[in-house]
């Protein structure tokens, strides 16, 4: 009996990915373990292997393909002894039923062009389960008003457009949305204002539409660089988070004279290699995330994740470090940091760092974390604040450190300063054990010595 081959699921939060690459064709024999193809997601590409053994008799989602769901068919494996052709015919008739009316895509924008997959990294196992009956149509979707027909090539359009399907006026059928609605709407036309769901609170004022962006400058000026994955997420994510996450902010100077004669000295003495290399060299950050997993276990009630149905208290500090990388950011979690060495620390981050930037982190080594920290100290930035990224309920800024005058017995003297935020989640942290933490770890980091107790 046929096998079904499914879009799987890489991580606990994926629900849509990208068919990037067929490694076997229709024909090649496979078995289990073997590397079939490339899915990518907002943020890696990732190798994915067959459970079953047989031969691949029809590949129903080419390569290429974008926002596939998870658990949707994307092959068809005809087990050892069934006719290959009959299996392969089979599939296509169930996948291929014939729509009303051909519609034709939009063509793309002169400026885009297809970009290289990233290097895979994780190898998850394809998901594969008898063949099922076919499944209906995706209903429409659901707007404040009622349901909006649209064509699944609209949907498509509009989703990689970052334009909602609610807001464009259809002109197929029955008012359907149809693939040369969203192509209009890409210019700003037949654009509506979002609508409020009943008993909701009032929406923010629309947005400039593209047309009345682009319709500021000069004609020739300018060039579009559509959106990818990746800041699409970055910027659904963070406008939710700014929109719904009531946030207070806490600044506070840190002298840190004595973290930094503790960092050269203990740079001095890290053992070599064979190369004569050291095997660690700490930075401040890796201070820095010491000092907030050890302060979050002396005030534990701020290692904390809001829920609607309940606070989620964590037992360990997992540490979100922000990391720069091509066309946005990830947050790559020091898991347990209390409990690592600072040369530990260290030298995870730098691996993490590296496989980042080049897109090779797993999803759970950068899904999840109870707090994090962004430091753009290296930047010469002297002080920020830093958006909340949920599920987290805080998130530490950490500014540059440099010398600034300060009053001591009434004295001007010369001190080593770093100015650092928490930014705080009102709902899960009120002001006062806000200030309880960043005080802790204005200690910490003023008396490293602290953290080894």
């Amino acid at each position: 009996m046929p096998i079904n081959i499914l879009m799987p699921a890489l991580s606990p939060t994926m629900e849509k990915g990208n068919l990037a690459k067929w490694l076997k064709k229709e024909g090649d024999k496979v078995k289990s373990g073997d590397v079939i193809a490339e899915i990518e997601t907002d943020k890696a590409t990732m190798e994915v292997e067959a459970v079953d053994e047989g031969t691949i008799a029809k590949i129903l989602v080419p390569e290429g393909t974008q926002d596939v769901a998870v658990n949707d068919v994307i092959a068809v494996l005809a087990g050892d002894g069934e006719d290959v052709k009959a299996a392969g015919a089979s599939a296509g008739a169930k996948a291929a039923p014939a729509p009303a009316k051909a519609e034709a895509a939009p063509p793309k924008p002169a400026s885009s062009a297809p970009a290289a997959a990233p290097t895979p990294s994780a190898t998850p196992v394809l998901q594969s389960a008898a063949p099922a009956p076919q499944a209906a149509s995706a209903a429409p979707q659901v707007n404040g008003h009622g349901r909006t027909f649209s064509s699944p090539l609209a949907r498509r359009l509009a989703k990689e457009a970052g334009i909602d399907i609610a807001r464009i006026a259809g002109t197929g059928p029955h008012g359907r949305v149809i693939a040369r609605d969203v192509a209009e709407a890409k210019t700003g036309g037949g654009l509506q204002a979002p609508a409020a769901a009943p008993g909701a609170t009032p929406a923010l004022a629309p947005s400039m539409s593209d047309k009345q962006i682009l319709a500021l400058f000069e004609p020739g000026s300018y060039e579009i660089v559509p959106h990818d994955g990746m800041r699409r997420t970055i910027a659904q994510r963070l406008t939710a988070a700014v929109q719904t996450i009531p946030t207070f902010y806490l600044t506070i100077d840190c002298e840190i004279g004595r973290l930094l004669a503790a960092r050269e000295e203990i740079n001095a003495a890290a053992p070599k290699d064979k190369e004569k290399r050291p095997l660690y060299k700490l930075s401040v950050n890796d201070f820095v995330i010491k000092a907030m997993a050890v302060a979050l276990q002396k005030i534990p009630d701020c290692n904390v994740s809001w829920t609607e149905g309940g606070m989620v208290k964590h037992k360990h500090s997992d540490i979100g470090v922000a990391v720069a990388m091509p066309g946005g950011l990830i947050t790559p979690i020091i898991r347990k940091a209390e409990t690592k060495t600072l040369s530990a620390i260290s030298n995870e981050m730098k691996d993490f760092a590296a496989r980042a930037r080049a897109r090779k982190l797993k999803p759970e080594e950068y899904q999840g974390g109870t707090t994090a920290v962004s430091n753009l100290g290296m930047y010469g930035i002297n002080h920020f604040t830093a958006v909340i990224n949920p599920p987290h309920a805080t998130i530490l800024a950490v500014g540059t450190s440099e010398e600034r005058p300060v009053v001591r017995s009434g004295k001007i003297e010369i001190a080593q300063m770093m100015s650092v935020t928490l930014s705080c989640d009102h709902r899960a942290i009120d002001g006062a054990l806000g200030a309880e933490l960043i005080g802790a770890f204005k200690t910490l980091i003023e008396n490293p010595v602290m953290m080894m107790v």
